[in-house]
C-alpha cells in the first residue's frame, strides 16, 4: 500500500497535547502579567513589568528623560524605578538631597557601577572615584584653583577665546550669515579648557572652523559612556568589540594618544627649561602644576594619573560651560525685559571701568567691522577676575539659567548599606540614588508658584546677588 504523504509525522493526540500545554502556559503567563499590572492600577510612579521592571517605560522616555522625571517628581518628590538588575531612586526634596550629600554622605559613593561605566573615559579622576582618593584630589584641586596664578591665567585665556568668538560672530552679523551658536560655544570652551588644562592650542575656533580628531573623539566617547546607563548589552558589545563599544574603543585611543602626547611634551619642556636655567618662568596650566606636584615624594602621580586629572577637568569645563552659555543666550533673547536690564548693567560697567582706567571709550561705526572689533577688545580689557564680581544681574541671569537648565541634570550615587531617606523612602544596598537638579529647579515645593518661570530677580536682594541653599540649588553638586 502506498504511503500517504499527507499523514502527520506524529499523532494528532501528541499535537493536541503539546498545543494544549503551550496554550495553558500562555494563559498562565498572561494572567500573571495581567494581575501584576492590575495591582499597580493605583500606583503613582512608573509602572513595571515582570522581570524587566520599569526599564521599558524609562527606555521609551530616554529622549525626554528629564521632563519624564519632572512629571513624577512634581507629584511624588521621590520616584522609585525598578530595573532588571538594580533599582534607581530619584529625589528632588532638599531634605533627601542633604541626607545623601551631607548627613549620610559616606553611604552614597559614586560606587562601583558608576565607576565601571565611566572608567574608560574618566579613569580614576576626581569625578569617578570615592573615599580617600577623591578627598586627596579634591583638596589638591581646591588649592590649585584658589591660587591667584591659575585664576588670572584662566581669566586671560577665556578672554582671549571670547574675543575670537566675538570676531566670528561680528563677521557673521555684518555678512548677514546664520551661525550654529552652540557649536561655536563648544569650540570656544574646548579651546579654552585645553589651554587651561594642557597649555595647548588646538585651534577648533579658527575662522575656518576646522575639524579636530580629538574634539570629535572626545564627544563620541562622552555620548557612548553615558548611553551605557540604559544599555544592558554594553558589556557584551565590549566583550565582542562590536557596535557602539567598538566605536568607543577607537575614540578613546584618539583621546589617549592626544593626551599622552601633551603630557610627554609638557614634561620635556619643563626638563628643557631646567637644563637651560630658565625654570623661573613657571607655567600655570593644570597639567604643568600637577606634573610639578607629582615630583614631590609620595605623590604617586603617574602619566595615567595625569591623564585622568586633566581629562576630568576638560569634561567638567567644556560641555558644562558651553551648554549653560547656550541656554543663557536663548533665555535672554526670549525675555526682552531681561535683555534690557542686562544691557543696562553691562553698559554702566563699561562706563565705570573706563573712568577708573582713565581711558576714553572708542567710537563704533556700525558699518565698519574693524571699529566694532576695537571696541570689543577695549571692553574685554575691562574684564578681570575681580571686576566680574560687580555684575550682579549677569550673575543672576547665569544662576537662573542653571536653575532651569543645569549643566549636570542628574547625579547618581551608589548605596553601600540599606537606608531610609528623611521622607520615609527605603533604599537597598546595591541600588542607586539620583538627585535631579533639572527637576528640582521646576518644583513649586522648592521655588514657589513661579518655579517654571525664568526670573533672574529671584536671586537679587536690594540689588545684590543672594545665593540659595546648596541642597535646593544643586547645579554645582553642593560644592
Amino acid at each position: 500500500m502506498e504511503e500517504d504523504k499527507n499523514l502527520p509525522l506524529v499523532s494528532s493526540n501528541s499535537d493536541g497535547y503539546s498545543l494544549g500545554m503551550v496554550l495553558l502556559l500562555a494563559c498562565m503567563v498572561l494572567s500573571w502579567i495581567f494581575i501584576h499590572r492590575w495591582n499597580q492600577r493605583h500606583k503613582k510612579g512608573p509602572k513595571t513589568w515582570p522581570f524587566v521592571g520599569a526599564a521599558i517605560e524609562q527606555f521609551m522616555n530616554y529622549n525626554r528623560m528629564h521632563d519624564w522625571l519632572v512629571k513624577y517628581l512634581s507629584e511624588l518628590r521621590t520616584v522609585v524605578v525598578p530595573m532588571p538588575f538594580t533599582t534607581y531612586t530619584y529625589i528632588a526634596d532638599p531634605a533627601n538631597v542633604e541626607h545623601v550629600l551631607k548627613n549620610n554622605f559616606a553611604n552614597y559613593p559614586k560606587g562601583g557601577t558608576y565607576h565601571s561605566y565611566m572608567e574608560v573615559l574618566l579613569g580614576d579622576g576626581i569625578f569617578n572615584v570615592d573615599g580617600e582618593l577623591w578627598r586627596k584630589q579634591r583638596k589638591t584641586a581646591s588649592f590649585e584653583f584658589a591660587s591667584r596664578n591659575l585664576r588670572d591665567f584662566s581669566t586671560v585665556v577665556f578672554r582671549e577665546y571670547s574675543l575670537k568668538l566675538s570676531s566670528i560672530l561680528s563677521q557673521a552679523s555684518f555678512n548677514n550669515q546664520e551661525v550654529e551658536m552652540q557649536e561655536l560655544l563648544m569650540r570656544m570652551t574646548l579651546d579654552s579648557i585645553c589651554k587651561v588644562g594642557f597649555g595647548a592650542e588646538i585651534g577648533t575656533l579658527a575662522p575656518s572652523l576646522p575639524d579636530n580628531r580629538f574634539a570629535r573623539a572626545f564627544d563620541t566617547a562622552n555620548i557612548i559612556v553615558t548611553l551605557r546607563f540604559i544599555d544592558p548589552l554594553w558589556k557584551m558589545k565590549k566583550f565582542l568589540n562590536v557596535g557602539s563599544e567598538a566605536l568607543l574603543d577607537k575614540s578613546i585611543k584618539i583621546v589617549d594618544d592626544f593626551t599622552y602626547s601633551m603630557i610627554r611634551k609638557r614634561k620635556a619642556e619643563i626638563e628643557e627649561e631646567r637644563g637651560t636655567g630658565k625654570n623661573n618662568k613657571m607655567k600655570h596650566d593644570i597639567l604643568s602644576r600637577f606634573i610639578e606636584l607629582g615630583e614631590n615624594p609620595g605623590s604617586n602621580l603617574t602619566d595615567k594619573s595625569l591623564r585622568d586629572v586633566v581629562l576630568n577637568f576638560v569634561i567638567a569645563g567644556r560641555d558644562t560651560t558651553a551648554t549653560t552659555l547656550s541656554w543663557a543666550i536663548y533665555m535672554v533673547m526670549t525675555h526682552s525685559h531681561v535683555a534690557e536690564k542686562l544691557y543696562s548693567e553691562l553698559k554702566s560697567f563699561e562706563e565705570d571701568r573706563a573712568k577708573e582706567e582713565n581711558v576714553k571709550l572708542l567710537q563704533i561705526n556700525t558699518e565698519d567691522p574693524e571699529s566694532f572689533s576695537q571696541r570689543a577688545m577695549q571692553y574685554a580689557g575691562f574684564l578681570t577676575y575681580d571686576s566680574l564680581g560687580r555684575l550682579y544681574y549677569l550673575h543672576a541671569v547665569i544662576t537662573e539659567t542653571l536653575r532651569l537648565y543645569p549643566a549636570v541634570p542628574q547625579d547618581p550615587k551608589g548605596i553601600l548599606e540599606d537606608d531610609v531617606l528623611p521622607d520615609g523612602t527605603k533604599v537597598k544596598a546595591g541600588g542607586m540614588v539620583t538627585y535631579v537638579p533639572y527637576s528640582m529647579g521646576r518644583m513649586e515645593y522648592n521655588w514657589g508658584p513661579d518655579a517654571a518661570s525664568f526670573k533672574p530677580e529671584r536671586w537679587l536682594k536690594d540689588g545684590f546677588f543672594q545665593n540659595a541653599s546648596p541642597f535646593k540649588f544643586t547645579a554645582f553638586q553642593v560644592s
